[in-house]
């Protein structure tokens, strides 16, 4: 058995836990802990305490990074750290550390949840050793690729899939480009303006001011709360209410979210599994569930039934990364 340090790093707050090996994978030996990064000169002092008072010494560690990396260094804006893994196991006394980006942190801890973790929109014909395909729109979108090497182990490749082109594809999404085009002044439009967070909320006003559906007075007098996260109430609002602004603006999400997750399937074939990720699935799940979803993954013309094999999966767990960065660390 070996001891492993999973860790999610962001500008806000940095989360550890502690793992071990075990013939399937990995388990967890301690609840996550939270600290808040911005109290912190570097990331070595946090580890330092995390590890005061364990009874044996990690062997290894993980860490997934919401930022860009390479060689595995990474230098975090917002915190103005600087990590190299070398150093990291240097200063801490490990036999290795190992960083990678957030997204991909995710794409290893889809192999690695418990069936309570997920919800089955599609069951699919699973293949073990087929590619995975892993979406996830929360502040922006990301998309990864997973591949079986056999033996239990897996390759994550990182994409940028979620800034190729958004192609409209009826009226409203139509409009919703010229939206983008004319009141952002965007010259080029990405799948990520729409499905993403940010994207709920400029489909909102683009249904409002070019479609003229009526917005709730309750909901235009909140337009002034700084401290409000619209892209959230606005789901909220759809089914909890009968407003029909907000239900009409996550009805164009979904489905655009569902034909893009039906893009990247096409693209992959991934019969080992599509996973929807991200903050924002668990939380409209209610929603997503209703078909429309679906319908719009399903909507490929005269290819269409290739898509009935994939198993496709919605992430309900929120520490995923850290199953990722502990099976990462345990692959070596």
């Amino acid at each position: 058995m070996t001891l492993l340090i999973a860790g999610d790093i962001g500008g806000t707050n940095t989360r550890l836990q502690l793992f071990h090996t075990t013939a399937q994978g990995v388990e967890p030996e301690s609840s996550p802990q939270s600290y808040p990064s911005q109290d912190y000169p570097d990331l070595v002092p946090i580890v330092a305490e995390f590890c005061q008072g364990l009874k044996q010494k990690p062997q290894r560690a993980c860490f997934a990074i919401a930022g860009p990396v390479a060689n595995n260094c990474c230098t975090l804006t917002n915190l103005h750290w600087q990590l190299g893994g070398d150093r990291l196991a240097q200063a801490l006394g490990l036999a290795s550390v190992t960083l990678i980006n957030d997204f991909v942190g995710i794409g290893y801890g889809v192999v690695g949840l418990k069936p309570q973790d997920l919800h089955c929109l599609q069951a699919g014909r699973p293949d073990p050793m087929g590619a995975i395909a892993v979406l996830g729109a929360g502040t922006g979108l990301g998309e990864a690729v997973v591949i079986p090497q056999g033996n239990g182990q897996y390759r994550v490749f990182p994409t940028e899939g979620g800034h190729t082109d958004f192609a409209p594809r009826n009226p409203t999404e139509t409009a919703l480009l010229d939206y983008f085009k004319t009141e952002k002044q965007l010259k080029r439009v990405s799948v990520e303006r729409v499905v993403s967070g940010m994207g709920i909320v400029d489909i909102y006003h683009c249904l409002r001011d070019r479609l003229a559906i009526p917005e709730s007075p309750a909901l235009a007098a909140q337009w002034q709360n700084p401290n409000l996260d619209f892209a959230a109430l606005i789901a909220q609002l759809a089914f909890s209410t009968n407003d029909r602004l907000c239900r009409a603006t996550m009805d164009c999400f979904i489905s655009a979210y569902g034909a893009e997750a039906g893009n990247l399937a096409l693209k992959l074939l991934p019969y080992g599994g599509l996973f929807i990720a991200g903050g924002i699935a668990p939380k409209i799940l209610p929603l997503m569930e209703q078909g429309e979803f679906m319908a719009a993954y399903r909507d490929k013309g005269r290819v269409s039934a290739v898509l009935d094999s994939v198993p496709i999966q919605v992430v309900l767990s929120g520490d995923v990364g850290l199953v990722g960065a502990a099976l990462c660390a345990a692959q070596g």
